[in-house]
């Protein structure tokens, strides 16, 4: 008999972020399975689990990994950062799942879009969207035109994967593209570390924004000419 592989997103920070619902699959799950990080931030709070970890870019191998201790009749849970959905493994594991006939379910968690818009304030109160700077699988004339696309539209932006050692420059590069439509003293904000040991916000304008230097760990957030400062706080109008 095979047991169940749930797929859960456990938010930016794991505990502190983790819905209610999460905590209680995980709580009945023997083995978990994720990216190394993400492991060693909800271990403590699982002691009962086996844990299996393993280093980026190897997403389709942890897939199949869960899936192989759910088939073995273990209840298994797949652990994303984030929301499962959003950036995460749901849409990897869910077609290798009915290959195989395994039982999955979806657990959503707290998007660092939600959780660094807390920390910055309230920039998301009108339409917004979320768009990745990390060009491994998405080619980078495209993530431009969904940049001209967005800020053209009148939307806050919310860009995902904003930096890291190998990608330095796509913060900047993303920032020259949205400078040709919005103003350089457009309000923007970077969440970083989210719900993390060193967690920060700063609230900045797009010019200041294009010489930041910017980690895989942050969050940022383009405002609109309806966002504004409060307080030191990033805030865009309802109306």
């Amino acid at each position: 008999m095979t047991g169940k592989l749930w797929v859960v997103g456990i938010g930016p920070g794991a505990y502190d972020d983790m819905t209610l619902r999460a905590a209680e699959v995980l709580s009945g799950c023997e083995v978990i399975v994720g990216y190394s990080t993400y492991i060693e931030l909800v271990r403590p709070f699982f002691p009962k689990a086996r844990f299996i970890s393993s280093p980026m870019r190897r997403e389709k191998e942890r897939c199949e990994t869960a899936l192989d201790e759910a088939e073995s009749g273990k209840n298994t849970a797949l652990i994303c950062s984030g929301d499962a959905g959003v950036y995460g493994l749901a849409g990897i594991v869910l077609p290798l799942a009915q290959e195989r006939g395994i039982e999955t379910g979806i657990v959503p968690g707290v998007t660092a879009a939600q959780s660094g818009a807390a920390l910055l304030g309230a920039p998301l109160m009108q339409d917004y969207c979320v768009i990745s700077l990390s060009d491994l699988q998405v080619p980078w004339d495209v993530i431009e035109k969904r940049l001209a696309a967005a800020a053209g539209a009148g939307m806050a932006i919310c860009l995902y994967n904003p930096g890291s050692r190998g990608r330095k420059e796509n913060l900047e590069k993303a920032c020259r593209v949205l400078l040709e439509i919005l103003p350089g003293d457009t309000v923007c904000g970077i969440a970083s570390r989210i719900s993390r040991e060193g967690e920060s916000c700063r609230v900045l304008s797009l010019q200041e924004l294009c010489s930041w230097e910017a980690g895989m760990f942050d969050t940022v957030f383009i405002g609109t000419e309806k966002t504004g400062q409060t307080g030191g706080r990033m805030v865009t109008a309802r109306a």
